[in-house]
């Protein structure tokens, strides 16, 4: 990639929203109103979006569900609280896993992950894993095109987790996070010098599995989790700057397992996701242009102002009810209200729905499908995905495909994972 020099929030916002955001064109007219109706596009951005990034293929081949999906070395990520619920023979377990990223866009944007737990007891559990990301290459150069550097952006998350259990079937987790975003190299762009952002933050969990029942007479369990995740200060990437949120975000969801018979196991899975991270609001617009107070800042029209600085208590609270609906304008391109019932449906459009389904076989060989869906004004990213898994001994091998069905980024992107399980005495009981 060859980037301009220019403004540093224009190169920050670029390098972040690039991952993932796709934008249609929008607008259309209703009674004379020139409306945004469902196509008002207004998406959430974050700082680090890569920490929201599926990791692995089990889950990625399942349309990104895993908070309340059987645990394994993964869990670390998408629930600290399921790994003291992992098989007590499997004593220690790590899981690799690697994915090129963006393949219809970049070839050198990729995703390696390394995780790994270490049961205590029957009743605590361990872990840790480290995430790196790598955009690929970048060259600086000035206003007439010289080079300025070469230099390869890259971002690591490092978690050490913690899992225990409060009954036979409940659990909770938490989990450290250091976060490290270094996207200009010291670089300095438009005359301001930048730095690596930086942050720290943890992660909150719950899991939840009920003990056998039956579903048309064959044993059953259903499983509940939620996991609100990246709770931590915000980042900036110059001193004195901007600080930008990074994307805690809630998860919660449900799996329910069937036994079809002694070999064979079915599970079907639902995750809901919804970042809690303020939404941006609408300004007021006067014959196109926006209105301005006393201070120099925009007027909001709806939604919550960001001037003051929103902290990061406030934000994850606030994002409940922070989103602004959907304008309506005169025909001289002036705001003059907000539609009836809008807000509340903008809330709604906020949350990300993902289904799964894995068919097990003898506890050796996997088939997996999934769908992912996330509402057109807020990415619009939506596929469908697949993938395997095979078992011998105390590895195991996952590999998952994504097939998008609009034009997006995340298109044949695939992801490998080899996971190592390794057995010990059973824990004793304390």
């Amino acid at each position: 990639m060859n980037l301009k020099k220019s403004t540093l929030l224009n190169f920050l916002l670029s390098a972040i929203t690039f991952l993932f955001i796709s934008i249609n064109s929008y607008s259309q007219n209703n009674s004379g109103q020139e409306t945004t109706g469902i196509d008002n596009i207004n998406t959430i951005t974050t700082s680090v979006p890569f920490l929201l990034i599926s990791p692995d293929s089990r889950s990625g081949a399942m349309g990104d569900v895993g908070v309340a999906i059987s645990p394994d070395a993964n869990a670390v990520h998408w629930n600290p609280a399921k790994l003291v619920f992992i098989d007590p023979i499997k004593d220690v377990g790590f899981s690799m896993s690697y994915s090129p990223w963006l393949r219809a866009l970049v070839n050198d944007i990729n995703l390696a992950y390394l995780s790994g737990y270490k049961r205590l007891d029957r009743f605590s559990t361990i872990g840790a894993s480290l995430r790196y990301f790598s955009l690929g290459n970048i060259t600086f150069t000035d206003n007439v095109g010289s080079t300025i550097r070469e230099f390869k952006p890259s971002e690591f998350a490092f978690d050490v987790v913690y899992s225990r259990k409060l009954s036979d079937n409940f659990s909770a987790g938490i989990s450290a996070r250091y976060i490290n975003s270094n996207l200009t190299g010291g670089t300095p762009v438009a005359g301001a010098e930048t730095k690596p952002g930086q942050s720290v933050a943890t992660d909150l969990s719950l899991y939840y599995i009920s003990n056998p029942f039956k579903i048309a007479e064959k044993n059953s369990t259903i499983a509940f989790g939620t996991n609100i995740s990246n709770i931590g200060a915000k980042m900036s990437y110059t001193d004195g700057g901007v600080s930008d949120f990074i994307p805690t975000n809630l998860r919660l969801g449900s799996t329910i397992s069937s036994e079809i018979d002694e070999f064979n196991k079915f599970s079907f899975s639902v995750d809901l996701n919804k970042l809690l991270v303020p939404t941006n609001p609408i300004y007021e617009l006067d014959n196109g242009s926006v209105v301005y107070d006393a201070s120099g800042n925009p007027v909001v029209l709806s939604g919550r102002s960001q001037f003051p600085e929103i902290g990061v208590a406030s934000g994850i609270f606030g994002s409940f009810t922070d989103a602004p609906g959907t304008p309506i304008f005169d025909d001289n391109g002036s705001t003059i209200g907000i539609e009836n019932g809008s807000k509340f449906k903008e809330e709604l459009n906020e949350v990300n729905l993902s289904l799964g389904a894995e068919f097990l076989y003898s506890e050796l060989f996997a088939l997996r499908a999934g769908y992912f869906y996330e509402h057109p004004t807020k990415g619009n990213r939506r596929f469908i995905s697949f993938g395997a898994g095979v078992k011998y001994k105390v590895l195991e091998l996952d590999l998952s495909y994504i097939i998008a069905n609009n034009q997006s980024p995340l298109a044949n992107t695939i992801r490998f994972s080899i996971k190592l399980n390794m057995g010990g005495a059973e824990p004793k009981e304390e």
